[in-house]
Order: structure tokens, then sequence, then C-alpha cells
């Protein structure tokens, strides 16, 4: 049985990491590894897009073309598009688009 060490045997060498109490986890060569920052050890945060950013985005699209292409007050276009109210469409519509809905409007407004 000398050679033959059973399930287990080899867990403190599987893995290169060595838990640090409760702050976490030591990664030898961690500046190899793609998942902490360089030079100090830290976690490097990669941000995924938040679930609704998408369907955001195609509301706000809709809300472009209806101020193209019709004379719907914004209150109209928002709940149209799914957004809660006017002020909540401006302020999602300037993030996006840099500019407030009735400036869209004039801008673009399609005779």
């Amino acid at each position: 049985m000398h050679g033959d060490a059973g399930p287990g045997a080899d867990l403190g060498r599987v893995h290169d990491v060595r838990v640090a109490g409760p702050v976490g986890a030591r990664v030898r060569g961690y500046r190899d590894h793609p998942g902490l920052a360089a030079g100090g050890g830290a976690a490097v945060r990669r941000h995924a897009p938040r679930p609704g950013a998408g369907l955001l985005s195609r509301r706000v699209t809709a809300a472009r073309t209806l101020l193209e292409e019709t004379d719907l007050p914004v209150e109209a276009i928002a709940g149209r598009v799914g957004l809660t109210s006017a002020v909540n469409l401006r302020r999602r519509f300037r993030a996006q688009v840099g500019t407030a809905p009735g400036a869209y409007r004039r801008a673009f407004r399609v005779p």
C-alpha cells in the first residue's frame, strides 16, 4: 500500500493556492493568473452588461423612432416604449443619446 496513497492524498498540491483566513486566498504566481491584478493580488473586476441594458437600449431606439416619425408627446412615447414616465424617458434618453428627447425631435424630425 506504500505506492497507493488513495483518493485525496495530493489535495495539498492540486491547486497552487493557500487560503489566508477570511480575507481570501493567496495565489503564488498571481501576475500570471488571468483573474488577478498584477502588483497587488487584488481581483480584477470585469463588469458584465447589466441584464436590462439590452432592453433599455431597445426602448430608447423605439423612442427615437417615435420622436422622428410621430407627433406624440413625450409622456405617450414613454408609455409606448415601456418606460414608467416622461421623466424616466428623458433621463434614460439623455444618458444614451446625449440630448433631450425634444431637442432630438427638432433635429431629426422626418417631415
